[in-house]
């Protein structure tokens, strides 16, 4: 027993050693190398000691987050806030959310005698990671954002989604979860895990029926019967019932009571308390991801008034939300998840729904599957570009591969062939644009596009300084 004991001391302080030298050279010869630190680490060191992951020493306390959209949002409010209340926090906001990932960072967090030195840990976890994650790793507190359709390729099914995360979770941890989704808030229904709900009351916005294509909660879980909607946000989120049985939705443990767009503000209630947060973002997206993370916030024992102040200094990252003025010209890039058409669904609604006129990119297919010689172009038939086809939206700039399956859809939504430009790519892509300064311009992108909305940025901002100065030149800004 003692040399089974003394091989297994001895493969995890090889692969520790090992894992942590190979982490260093990557940290100083990484982009030299042309190799990603945050998964090969991890990777070696499982591979040394399968059950690395399982012996490696943790922080006292573990939250996870996962879910199909908000997870990396939802994973940086929570850090942020902690780390702003004094925490020392260890988190992989710039690692994988994948096993080898996961293994880099908790391997970062010890040191070479293998002891904890952080307080805490806040992971992100891929949905299908959850199996090998959470056979290692038993979070104390597991927040779950919501489950949808997201790429056929990767996720399939969100009832697939759903079985792997709900076999995987442990019985031990607290679940913090979304009521308003009906789909998700069934997670450990069968077990005894303590259950925390977060959700949006009714907003004046809300429908009885859902005006999406998508709606993948439409019968009750327990008799089959079809499902009334207090009301639908949008795709099967909102609050519904069963006539037939007693199913209905949660109800929520703390609950955003109303949005305040003026103010900028959010009215949060638990029990028989209401406090006032910050609004960090008006799409409704973050909004849940806020109240999330009051939500984990409140059951870890932080007081109101120091989530206020935490909140109040948390800006939602640039890679996934930037506003910007050019000499008059008002820039927004936003990221909508390409193959996934429930979060281009929301953002297109987003879109419309901001006032004023817009001209708008669509960068939004997967930049790994434009590699490979065809892709699966089914998800756009789930996406709601009906939203698209709304007179306050000027023109719509298609560059890509798939330029001309996103064209048809968007014909088939019924936006005017005038308003689309499809291209090959978006080299010239900003040359379409009217420069009218009552025209926001939206850059709507997938996450792995960065060097083409790169691209389309400068150009658009090359274009706007050319303008400008020709104008200055000739005294047009004078006469304006």
């Amino acid at each position: 027993m003692s040399e089974t004991n003394n091989k297994s001391n001895f493969k995890f302080y090889l692969a520790l050693f090992s894992a942590k030298t190979t982490k260093n050279i990557l940290k100083m010869f990484g982009k030299v190398l042309k190799v990603n630190g945050s998964h090969v680490p991890g990777n070696l060191a499982n591979k040394i000691c399968p059950n690395f992951l399982s012996i490696v020493d943790k922080p006292k306390k573990i939250i996870a987050v996962t879910g199909t959209n908000g997870k990396t949002t939802t994973c940086n409010l929570i850090t942020d806030s902690l780390k702003d209340l004094g925490y020392n926090v260890l988190n992989n906001n710039l690692g994988s959310n994948v096993l080898g990932g996961i293994t880099t960072t908790f391997l970062s967090g010890v040191s070479f005698r293998n002891k904890a030195r952080q307080d805490i840990a806040v992971i992100e976890v891929d949905e299908k990671s959850t199996p090998k994650i959470f056979k290692h790793v038993k979070p104390d507190y597991v927040v779950v954002t919501n489950l949808f359709r997201d790429s056929l390729k990767r996720n399939a099914h969100s009832e697939y989604i759903f079985d792997i995360i709900n076999n995987a979770l442990p019985d031990t941890s607290t679940m913090i979860l979304n009521a308003d989704d009906l789909i998700s808030n069934k997670l450990k229904a069968e077990n005894d895990n303590k259950k925390v709900y977060f959700g949006i009351d009714k907003l004046e916005t809300d429908t009885e029926e859902s005006l999406n294509i998508v709606n993948d909660a439409r019968i009750c879980p327990n008799c089959g019967s079809k499902l009334k909607y207090d009301f639908v946000r949008y795709h099967h989120i909102g609050r519904a019932y069963c006539e037939n049985c007693n199913y209905k939705s949660p109800k929520a443990d703390y609950s955003v009571k109303s949005i305040d767009n003026e103010a900028n503000e959010i009215n949060v209630a638990y029990e028989d308390k209401q406090f006032k947060l910050n609004m960090l973002s008006d799409s409704i997206f973050n909004i849940y991801n806020q109240i999330a993370t009051v939500a984990l916030l409140k059951e870890i024992g932080i007081k109101d008034e120091d989530i206020q102040n935490a909140l109040q200094k948390i800006k939602i990252t640039k890679n996934r939300y930037l506003e910007e003025n050019i000499n008059g010209y008002k820039i927004i890039n936003h990221l909508a998840k390409g193959y996934n058409p429930i979060a281009c669904s929301i953002v297109f609604k987003y879109v419309k729904n901001v006032k004023g006129n817009k001209e708008i990119f669509l960068l939004i297919e997967d930049h790994h599957d434009n590699k490979a010689s065809s892709a699966n172009p089914a998800w756009i038939y789930d996406c709601d570009f009906e939203f698209l086809n709304d007179e306050s939206i000027k023109k719509i700039i298609v560059p890509g591969t798939r330029s001309k399956d996103i064209e048809l859809r968007l014909l088939i939504a019924g936006v005017d062939k005038e308003k689309i430009v499809a291209l090959d790519d978006e080299s010239t892509a900003a040359e379409y644009l009217s420069y009218n300064k009552d025209n926001t311009i939206y850059v709507l992108y997938d996450m792995y596009q960065q060097t083409a909305v790169d691209n389309v940025n400068k150009q658009i901002k090359d274009n706007i300084l050319k303008i400008s100065n020709e104008k200055e030149n000739s005294g047009g800004e004078k006469n304006d």
